[in-house]
């Protein structure tokens, strides 16, 4: 099978504080759903953030598919993230003044690199009504609760249907009867689609769902160490 992120003597440090994350090497094969794990503080969110492109280490390589990440232009990195990327941030990142079915369509509206049509329309109203918010599309995020929320910004990660998933506590704000519809609904768009699912979580009843999972204690170092 072929990889679908590779990570080598990777060092990443924040400029304002003593962490640093040290991997030496992480290879994840196409269409694997990965669990990361570990205490807060050790890495899961950063890691996300470095195979998306948001952010950049200070020393090794990134690659995603063919891509070498790490290599890109920052705008290059915004176009790999809008075409292939579906991310689900742990604070939601949904805009206030958009009802929810214009946050599930915002990345069609935020890069030319996608294309907002009929059947994509028809894609995100489906994806709402799938994951039990089909009723809410025109209320105002404000008015939604943290559950709520968390689902909105699922189904805007899966809309553009991307190669790669990486998601940020899934269902952290989610009741139990909730998080295993919407981590079912991340298990079949990667089944479906053949993507790759990467996910952090704290909720150990989740961690046979994946096939693999990676304990980022087992390769995080504090800085000096």
């Amino acid at each position: 099978m072929s990889v679908a992120v590779s990570i080598r003597d990777l060092e990443f440090r924040y400029a304002d504080g003593p962490f640093c994350l040290r991997v030496d090497s992480l290879q994840i094969e196409a269409g694997a759903r990965v669990g990361l794990v570990g205490p807060s503080g050790s890495g899961k969110t950063t890691l996300l953030q470095l195979v998306s492109g948001i952010e950049l280490p200070q020393r090794g390589r990134i690659d995603v598919g063919e891509l070498s990440v790490t290599s890109l232009t920052d705008a290059e990195r915004r176009r790999f993230r809008i075409r292939r990327v579906g991310s689900v941030f742990q604070e939601f990142e949904l805009l206030d003044y958009l009802d929810v079915l214009d946050n599930i369509l915002l990345p069609y509206r935020i890069h030319g690199a996608l294309q907002l049509d009929d059947g994509v329309r028809d894609r995100a109203i489906a994806l709402a009504e799938s994951t039990g918010i089909g009723d809410l599309q025109n209320r105002g995020v404000r008015r939604l609760s943290q559950g709520e929320r968390q689902r909105v910004a699922i189904c805007r990660a899966l809309l553009p249907q991307p190669e790669l998933l990486l998601a940020d506590e899934p269902t952290g704000n989610l009741d139990p009867k909730s998080k295993d519809v919407v981590f079912d609904l991340l298990l079949q768009h990667a089944s479906r689609e053949g993507a790759t699912l990467i996910a952090a979580t704290h909720d150990h009843g989740l961690l046979d769902r994946f096939e693999r999972v990676v304990d980022l204690a087992s390769f995080v170092a504090e800085a000096g160490a």
